[in-house]
């Protein structure tokens, strides 16, 4: 495996990757699907246990995989954060032959606030991605009581270029109430984009891979039905970009 961090823009914005090396015994595996992570945090923070654990996971299952601290903070304006994920997008497109990736098979997955930026590129972004994963996203402007930002509405932006969209979240999320998901589900089917929703029975807020090393020894955030997820969304990401040819 590779590493490495750039600053995809201006400011403080951090890009890591965690790319496969080549090798001469999986040559139908060189070139590789990309997932993009934008963490959570409410826009203030980005949280370590929704950016390495899920970017590694994906790292597991074949995909070249990265991750975008992007600005955060209460001074940070959102269009800053918006701009860093577009940059984000833009490096990746501009360096997929060398980081050995597919530009037409960039996913976003984003997680909370992160869920928001990756469903407001996937709408208004300079380069959309091939597909997206959300998990208990923030998408209605309601948030704005809870960060003191103002969230821009995302529903109103889904048209039918809108990439399609993996969704998932807890029947009882504490912090961001389903209809999130729910409102952008049914955004999407308007337009006719493609789209798979799980609502898990229970679960909290921010479970990330809903396992006991990204829990924070919180037992409440571990939860082995919603952690179904993950292999949901391969299983989603396969069906849609395909897998690598086996023969």
């Amino acid at each position: 495996m590779n590493t490495f961090a750039v600053n995809p823009a201006n400011g403080s914005a951090v890009l890591t990757g965690y790319t496969h090396d080549l090798s001469d015994e999986m040559p139908n595996a060189r070139i590789r699907p990309a997932v993009l992570i934008f963490p959570g945090g409410g826009y203030r923070i980005c949280s370590d246990r929704e950016a390495e654990p899920v970017a590694l996971a994906y790292l597991a299952e074949g995909y070249n995989a990265f991750v975008l601290r992007y600005s955060v903070g209460p001074e940070e304006p959102l269009l800053k954060s918006f701009s860093d994920a577009n940059a984000a997008v833009l490096y990746l497109h501009k360096h997929a032959e060398e980081l050995n990736i597919d530009k037409n098979k960039i996913v976003l997955a984003g997680f909370s606030a992160g869920g928001h930026l990756a469903a407001w590129v996937s709408v208004c972004g300079k380069q959309k991605p091939a597909a997206v994963i959300l998990g208990y996203p923030v998408i209605t402007a309601e948030a704005k009581r809870k960060t003191g930002k103002d969230f821009p509405e995302i529903c109103g932006r889904v048209d039918g270029e809108t990439p399609p969209t993996f969704i998932f979240s807890t029947r009882n999320d504490p912090v961001v109430p389903i209809t999130h998901s729910l409102q952008y589900a049914a955004a999407l089917e308007k337009a006719n984009v493609a789209f798979e929703l799980h609502i898990f029975g229970d679960g909290e807020h921010a479970l990330s891979l809903a396992k006991t090393f990204t829990s924070a020894g919180k037992a409440k955030l571990v939860n082995a039905d919603a952690a179904l997820w993950f292999p949901l969304s391969v299983n989603w990401l396969k069906r849609l970009l395909g897998d690598f040819e086996a023969v």
